[in-house]
């Protein structure tokens, strides 16, 4: 039976304070990023907007629709809203997806519960639950979550999202030639402009980097090594390498890595003793014209790599 891929990078969830999506964009415009709206979750408990890339992966900006105080306690709503895997998650990079199967028949959970018996990392996933919004334009998209289960920890191990209605409902990217080496083709003026192009120059995601504690490394790359279905494409002391996939495969020159390591200075050792493992980091492949550095969200870290021709 064909085994879809699991290390197809489909996007990196940014939290901000409740009722804070205009905001939010704002702040990821001011940084370069086009920034197109999103819509509210099925629920209600959620709005996002949403910054989408040429290779098919894209950033969700995320708040909830109003602090937990907005709900009566013990009422249903704020149930939902304290049962919310992101509802303690402090503002920043909180998650990162990876694109599940849109077959109802395939089951990714079982996929990578299959390999961690087989390889004994000790990951587990729950079965599929479904998920959805409402855009803004008032259409109905629907997908299923395969996520850690909940003893592991959500966060540093990505969740999935595969799609039941089309994945371009959920995130349509216009504008955009399969010329993954010239980047000055790669943008074609269309009408309506493209969606991809962003004053930054930004082309790709370059890596997104987890931190850990140093002791849990190892068990760490194990279970990653189970979800991904692919060992480390670097180990050093200080952490564990994995090359990924995009949603559009033609882009090559732009596969993103997946890092793991431990905390290298005492900056990092506080934001891990303060926030605990998960996304720290999110670079971002800029065209040959832009400039390598590092910036930030007002509550993550950005980091800019130059792609030559």
């Amino acid at each position: 039976m064909f085994e879809p891929s699991t290390k197809i990078l489909d996007h990196i969830v940014h939290l901000t304070p409740p009722g804070t999506v205009e905001l939010a964009s704002q702040q990821f415009r001011d940084l370069g990023f086009n920034v197109i709206p999103g819509g509210t979750h099925t629920g209600g408990l959620t709005a996002n907007a949403l910054v989408v890339l040429a290779t098919g992966s894209y950033l969700e900006l995320i708040s909830f629709t109003h602090p937990a105080s907005h709900y009566p306690p013990s009422s249903p709503d704020r149930r939902k809203r304290d049962s919310n895997p992101w509802s303690h998650k402090h503002p920043g990079w909180i998650d990162y997806a990876f694109l599940g199967a849109s077959d109802p028949d395939v089951s990714i959970a079982h996929i990578i519960n299959e390999r961690a018996r087989l390889d004994g990392s000790g990951v587990k996933y729950d079965p599929e639950v479904d998920g959805g919004r409402v855009r803004e334009d008032g259409k109905t998209l629907k997908w299923v979550i395969t996520a850690p289960s909940e003893e592991q920890r959500r966060g540093s191990l990505p969740f999935f999202c595969g799609d039941v209605t089309p994945r371009e409902w959920r995130v349509s990217i216009r504008g955009v030639e399969d010329a993954p080496l010239d980047y000055s083709r790669r943008r074609v003026p269309i009408d309506p402009p493209s969606n991809s192009k962003h004053p930054s120059g930004v082309l790709g995601i370059a890596h997104v980097r987890i931190l850990v504690v140093a002791e849990s490394l190892d068990a760490q790359s194990a279970q990653l090594t189970s979800v991904v279905g692919d060992p480390p494409v670097g180990h050093s002391l200080s952490g564990y390498t994995w090359s990924l996939e995009t949603p559009h495969s033609g882009l090559e020159a732009l596969k993103p890595r997946l890092i793991l390591s431990a905390p290298v200075d005492e900056e990092e050792e506080t934001y891990l003793a303060e926030r605990g493992p998960g996304v720290y980091e999110v670079a971002f492949w800029v065209g040959p014209e832009g400039k390598e550095r590092t910036s930030a969200t007002p509550y993550g870290k950005i980091v800019w790599r130059v792609k030559a021709t």
